[in-house]
């Protein structure tokens, strides 16, 4: 690709005259509707010059934007020149460009035109050029050399492409009644612009007015709905008609979509750390599943449309999911297994499935087993899936389910409390309300909770930690080992009296981080020192005297004194987190612990604060 400083394409004026127009259009109806009431001339009178000026405004405006912009791609970096009074000179470095993204509006499309966002995963504005309008070919050959590098060798060649029959799944989310109250809150809205608010709302109550107050609420209630269904199967379709999932030659994953709004998204695959299966709850009672990719280069802060660059599936059956998950990892796919759905409590332990994306977990073991657990290896039901053979995913204590069972109820009792007072204070009727609600809130809230104490789960497959959680949106991460640059163990006061602790792996790609939640601390403990040998134990001190009969409390993490500290200064990582210091009101033998030791090197002994305490009294 030529170095040459280039112009963006001559059309971007007809193109900002065409936008500014439908924005004078849509601003203009609804004032000029406004003014009408005075008169029609008035209305002309205020409206049509304004619309005039808005359009004028615009298209010069983009006039001179095209005359003052410059980009150039050169062999080390691309840069881009802006500004009419202010001029602003940007440059990315092209070994630091991430991600290509290639974007065209009906507008844009009508014009044989695309926007080019091209990304270095920083901030969306210091780390992002975007180039816009050009030509679908200048797109298509920036995209190809700014990300043809080499990578490790894999097949070429389509991983997915659409299934008219997904769209099934387009209702069954959270979008549909949102959709649903929106469209409501739409029609209200234009009818206020005509003066017509009231008469819609004394229409409506007149033709429902004979099915009581309960029946004219479903049907509303039931017409939004269905409302809502309608535009979640309009956005789906717009949003994934043409999808298309390859792997391209150069190592590059590119996802191709949209129907009205074209968007190409290229991400390579160097930079890829892992996957993440999300199952919201409806989709998952349907028996399907999305996959979001975890990588460097997505993240860019607060900017629009985030977590739709990192999807590369969108709801599909759920073994789809698992295969291509597998494929962009580079995982192959076991084959079926008949001895994997055995009703025997097996011991979890690190696993050799053939492919790490297929992954189960039981949390039916009973309440005798996990209290008398102390250790990491909790017995877990092995369970098999259609995939094949599946990694097998340690449970979770019984305090996590009881945690659980603790904040539903919690939530349901600050929603009824209003209802309560208020039907104290003003009238019986919320009364009857809150203890109607009451009963379908508790069952609900309960059903859930122990839904997501039976989704919790983590393990250790080969080079990926696993771990799962969640309930309304339960979430499945298969993250590599090497993108792991640090660990942070949480525990609040009630973790800690429950031997709970919440350790998230630290990484450069997606979230960020992801987290292991309410695991017992020596499981979790012993998962984190396995994913990154040496990382984490240099600054932890554990004890290995049992807890006390009938005790769920884990071993209690204590930090060293700060002379300890200041000898390990060469070990420590700023990218992990200290654990909670333990109460003072623990036993000696909760404090008293010893090294765990690393393979660190010049790694010394720690020294418990219960020790120092000692070692003072005796001198």
């Amino acid at each position: 690709m030529s170095d040459d400083w280039r112009q963006l394409d001559r059309r971007a004026v007809p193109v900002a005259a065409v936008f500014m127009l439908g924005v004078a259009v849509l601003a203009g109806v609804p004032s000029a509707a406004g003014l009408s009431e005075i008169s029609v001339a008035v209305a002309l009178g205020w409206v049509l010059p304004g619309m005039v000026v808005v359009v004028l405004a615009g298209t010069v405006a983009e006039w001179l934007r095209l005359r003052f912009t410059r980009y150039r791609v050169g062999p080390e970096r691309v840069e881009l020149h802006t500004g009419v009074l202010i001029r602003n000179r940007r440059s990315l470095r092209r070994e630091r460009i991430r991600t290509v993204d290639v974007t065209a509006n009906p507008l844009l499309r009508l014009f044989g035109l695309v926007s080019v966002r091209i990304g270095t995963g920083e901030h969306a504005e210091r780390g992002t050029l975007r180039l816009g309008p050009v030509t679908r070919a200048t797109g298509d050959e920036l995209r190809h050399a700014l990300l043809s590098r080499a990578v490790r060798p894999a097949a070429d060649g389509s991983l997915a492409t659409l299934d008219p029959a997904w769209v099934r799944y387009a209702p069954l989310s959270f979008v549909a009644p949102l959709l649903g109250a929106a469209a409501v809150g739409g029609v209200l809205n234009v009818a206020d612009w005509f003066g017509r608010a009231e008469g819609l709302v004394t229409w409506v109550i007149d033709r429902l007015g004979g099915l009581g107050l309960i029946g004219g609420i479903a049907v509303t209630a039931a017409v939004a709905l269905a409302l809502g269904v309608i535009g979640a199967l309009g956005l789906w379709v717009e949003m994934w008609w043409g999808y298309r999932l390859d792997r391209e030659p150069g190592g590059t994953l590119r996802v191709r979509r949209g129907l009205l709004t074209t968007r190409s998204i290229s991400i390579e695959e160097e930079r890829v750390r892992g996957v993440e299966l999300v199952e919201p709850l409806g989709t998952r009672l349907a028996g399907a599943a999305r996959v979001d990719v975890v990588a460097t280069g997505l993240k860019t802060g607060t900017e629009e449309h985030k977590a739709q660059h990192s999807t590369l599936l969108p709801p599909a059956p759920v073994a789809l999911a698992r295969r291509v998950a597998a494929d962009v990892l580079g995982e192959p796919v076991a084959p079926a297994s008949s001895a994997a759905s055995s009703p025997t409590p097996t011991t979890a332990t690190p696993t050799t499935a053939s492919s790490p994306t297929s992954a189960s977990t039981s949390s039916t073991a009973s309440t005798a087993e996990f209290a008398s657990s102390d250790k990491s290896e909790i017995s877990v039901w092995e369970g098999g899936l259609s995939m094949g053979v599946a990694t097998v995913l340690s449970a979770h204590p019984v305090a996590a389910r009881g945690r659980r069972l603790r904040w539903a109820l919690t939530g349901v009792v600050a929603g009824e409390l209003p209802l309560i007072v208020l039907g104290l204070l003003l009238t019986g009727v919320l009364l009857h309300l809150a203890w109607i609600t009451a009963l379908v809130a508790v069952p609900v809230a309960v059903a859930l909770a122990l839904d997501a104490y039976r989704s919790l789960g983590h393990a250790l497959d080969g080079d990926y930690l696993v771990a799962r959680s969640g309930s309304v949106r339960r979430g499945t991460v298969f993250l590599q080992c090497r993108g792991i640059i640090g660990w942070t163990v949480r525990q609040s006061l009630f973790q800690q009296r429950a031997g709970l602790a919440t350790i998230r792996a630290t990484t450069a790609a997606g979230s960020g981080a992801y987290a292991i939640r309410d695991v017992a601390v020596s499981a979790g403990l012993d998962v984190a020192g396995a994913a990154v040998p040496g990382l984490l134990s240099p600054f932890l001190e554990r004890d290995d005297f049992p807890p006390e009969q009938g005790d769920l409390r884990s071993p209690a993490l204590s930090v060293p004194d700060e002379h300890a500290l200041a000898e390990q200064r060469d070990l420590r990582s700023p990218a992990v987190s200290a654990p909670t210091l333990p109460s003072p009101e623990l036993s000696a033998s909760d404090q008293h612990v010893p090294v765990e030791q690393g393979d660190a090197p010049e790694q010394r002994d720690l020294t418990s604060r219960s020790d120092l305490r000692e070692r003072d009294d005796n001198e």
